[in-house]
């Protein structure tokens, strides 16, 4: 059963000008920037954010840490790094929903009422974007607590459908 005070939105926007208390950033290990949203962000965010996440000393898949918004419209950002896809018998979609649940989590300890995520790992490290959908959308609906808006954030048409298609459905927030 999903929380039905919890509010979810897809949106075709950039994650950087969003006015929500959090956006995850799809990191590379590093956390040092990269290409794609994790580019965008950094360039968005000022070399602050770059000087901050030096002291964080990188971060596994499947798990998430957090630093301040620095110039963007979010107060915080929190940086998790999504598995590269070599097939789904070597634990991508665990480490993909725990992502998600790890991205919660901290988005709670920072007092987080609003989360933007992006579609982790389905750009350059190669997650279908189908399968990728249906993992977000139901961990985050198996998340109780505090974030109540939720927004998936989608870079193009293609893939803001798969997500308003499943959350219409209704069967990946139940699988």
């Amino acid at each position: 059963m999903f929380d039905s005070t919890l509010q979810i939105e897809v949106v075709e926007a950039d994650i950087t000008r969003l006015e929500v208390d959090v956006i995850v950033n799809a990191a590379n290990s590093s956390l040092l920037g990269g290409g794609g949203v994790d580019g965008a962000i950094h360039r968005a965010a000022g070399p602050e954010l770059l000087d901050e996440c030096r002291r964080l000393g990188g971060c596994d898949a499947g798990d998430a840490k957090a630093t301040k918004g620095h110039r963007l419209p979010a107060k915080h950002v929190i940086h998790t790094v999504g598995p590269i896809w070599r097939g789904r018998d070597k634990g991508e979609p665990e480490l993909l929903s725990s992502c998600y649940s790890r991205s919660l989590q901290l988005a709670e300890q920072l007092g987080a009422r609003s989360i933007a995520f992006p579609a982790i790992s389905t750009g350059i490290y190669g997650f279908p974007k189908i399968p990728a959908a249906q993992i977000a959308i139901k961990t985050v609906h198996q998340h109780r607590g505090k974030v109540k808006r939720v927004l998936f954030v989608c870079f193009d048409r293609e893939t803001a459908e798969i997500y308003r298609s499943l959350l219409l459905d209704g069967t990946a927030a139940n699988e």
